[in-house]
């Protein structure tokens, strides 16, 4: 399957993108490559081979979710710009 000009230029217009016309060549001759590619692929014999759902066989290694205390409040206020005795104070964002 190969794209023509025309192709390319309702892609670019359901893409959104502004394609200058200059570009619209080269393009087109990016996306054959591309659809080459993915016939030549295509053309693999795939029988007998299973479907792979990671590229490796590394697994994820997760830790307990302990919840732990590192800073106190006093200390966590105390990195704050403007605090009081028991929060940061922020900007009113609501009006």
């Amino acid at each position: 399957m190969k794209v023509n000009k025309e192709d390319v230029i309702k892609i670019a217009h359901l893409a959104r993108l502004d394609l200058k016309e200059s570009h619209v060549a080269e393009m087109q001759d990016s996306i054959n490559k591309v659809l080459d590619w993915m016939e030549a692929l295509n053309s693999v014999d795939t029988n007998g081979v299973p479907p792979l759902a990671h590229m490796t066989s590394a697994l994820n290694h997760f830790r307990e979710d302990k919840a732990i205390t590192n800073l106190s409040r006093e200390e966590a206020l105390k990195l704050g710009p403007d605090t009081n005795e028991q929060y940061f104070k922020v900007p009113q964002v609501i009006e």
